[in-house]
């Protein structure tokens, strides 16, 4: 059996865990392993060979950030611009198959987000054996209880509120930290709630202003005059939008998200009586080394996908369900980003531990519906 494995979408921490995992599985299975470089890329640009890989490709890499193979959140199969910078774009997917089917490949594994996932149902429908690997610091993939990347992500993050609190409590300042996960809340709230902080803005709970500026008081009043809030990029207003940076320029390109904090720095400036200051954590979340919990879970879907392959269990995506790693079938992943429950347990614990959210139990309305590259 010949099998090539790419890693498409961004960046994260435990991509090479899934790589050496699956590589060193297949090869115990007498399995040949090619990778593609930078996502699809490897698999359109005729110049670029495709790599032969063994226990020799894997070795030294379980403690990296990024990818061996490098990646790619520009190659969408199906919608490439037909030159760079152009918004004219042509389905390369044909080609893909092509070459595919030239090296007597016989399953196409990718590691990626939901767009990647996409590309896989896609393929699998023209004929392509795949399996997906789910991908994204978010934790937003529908089908999976977690996916390798966002602890580190959230690790991260609380370092970061850590960091802040010093300087916030000497300065008796407004401290506004902006955290990575598009729609999905679950970065700000799990390092919000694990670094300490007064408030945590989510994008699946629409804020209400006047609520934080009473948190900043009320705290003021009892003696801490200085807050910490953290923002999810996506996070947005009752009745606002959520701040963006880019507009999607081609088709398949997800929205830049962006500027989150500073809105809300905005919002609170002259109805507080502190400086506010706002810190943007941006790609640090992506980088680094993985923590031990993302290159174990990383490992185990790799080693798990390479035994898909070694049945010939196609079609299908590697999942955590609970602590066990399964399959399930590309066609039966929920529709959708897997999104914070507003009156969920973890949110209630937030409540508990007098943390405000910008809105009250109860409170919520629906945000905006989140939107996809599928």
């Amino acid at each position: 059996m010949k099998v090539i494995i790419l890693t498409g979408g961004g960046d994260a921490p435990g991509l090479n865990a899934v790589i050496r995992g699956f590589v060193k599985r297949a090869c115990q299975l007498g399995i040949e392993v090619y990778g593609s470089e930078d996502g699809f890329e490897g698999l359109l640009n005729p110049a670029v060979p495709l790599l032969r890989m063994d226990d020799r490709s894997v070795r030294g890499i379980l403690h990296k950030g990024g990818s061996i193979l490098g990646c790619s959140n520009k190659s969408n199969p199906f919608a490439m611009p037909i030159e760079k910078g152009s918004k004219e774009t042509r389905d390369c997917s044909a080609e893909v198959v092509a070459k595919i089917r030239e090296h007597n490949i016989d399953a196409l594994v990718m590691v990626g987000g939901d767009g990647t996932m996409y590309y896989g149902r896609r393929f699998a429908a023209l004929g392509v054996p795949c399996i997906g690997v789910p991908k994204t610091i978010d934790n937003d993939l529908a089908g999976t209880d977690r996916t390798f990347g966002f602890e580190t992500a959230v690790n991260t993050a609380t370092w970061a509120i850590d960091a802040l609190h010093s300087t916030a409590e000497a300065h008796e300042r407004v401290m506004i930290l902006e955290v990575m996960g598009r729609y999905a809340g679950w970065i700000a709230l799990a390092s919000g709630m694990a670094g300490g902080a007064d408030v945590i803005l989510i994008p699946e709970i629409p804020y209400k202003v006047d609520r934080v500026v009473g948190k900043i008081k009320e705290r003021a009043a009892s003696g801490r005059p200085f807050t910490i809030i953290v923002c999810a990029e996506g996070a947005a207003p009752r009745g606002g939008h959520v701040a963006e940076i880019e507009q999607v320029a081609r088709p398949g390109q997800l929205k830049r998200l962006g500027g989150a904090g500073e809105r809300l720095a905005h919002e609170l400036e002259g109805e507080v009586d502190h400086e506010i200051r706002v810190t943007v954590l941006g790609h640090i979340q992506r980088g680094g080394t993985p923590s031990a919990f993302d290159r174990l879970l990383g490992m185990r879907m790799g080693v798990h996908a390479a035994e898909c392959c070694d049945r010939r269990a196609f079609g299908r995506m590697v999942v955590l369900n609970g602590t066990t790693i399964r399959s399930i079938p590309l066609d039966e992943i929920p529709e959708g980003p897997r999104l914070v429950d507003p009156e969920g347990q973890l949110v209630n614990t937030a409540r508990a531990v007098d943390i405000e959210l910008g809105a009250g139990p109860g409170e919520t309305i629906p945000p905006p519906r989140a939107q996809s590259v599928g």
